[in-house]
Parts: structure tokens; sequence; C-alpha cells
């Protein structure tokens, strides 16, 4: 749970930025998103080895 402690005379939408921020950071939203559809192990693996791949081609470029 996200305490965010509102000083004496803060502005509220600063207190909000803060709050957002932290729960940026906490990466909450995130979870929720990747848990509401199930994907096989070998389908993350071949995303991972892409993904790996196409920023490897990326360092490649920028040598040349």
């Amino acid at each position: 749970m996200l305490i965010i402690p509102v000083k004496e005379g803060e502005n509220i939408d600063r207190a909000l930025k803060r709050f957002k921020r932290k729960f940026d950071k906490t990466g909450t939203m995130r979870q929720l998103r990747k848990r509401q559809q199930f994907t096989k192990p070998s389908v993350e693996r071949r995303a991972q080895i892409q993904k790996a791949q196409y920023i490897q081609s990326l360092r490649d470029q920028e040598e040349i």
C-alpha cells in the first residue's frame, strides 16, 4: 500500500503527481496487465530471443 504524506500547505496536485510517480515505479499496472493473459514459456522465450536479436542488430548498425 502506498502512503504519500501530504505536507502542510502543499498543493494537492503536487501530492497527486508524487503518488502517480511512486505508483508507476512499483510496476503494479504492468504486472496486472501481464497477468490478464497467460503466455506459454516457449512463447516468452521466443519473444526474449527476438528482442535480443533486434537490439543486437541496432548495435551492429551503430558500429558501421
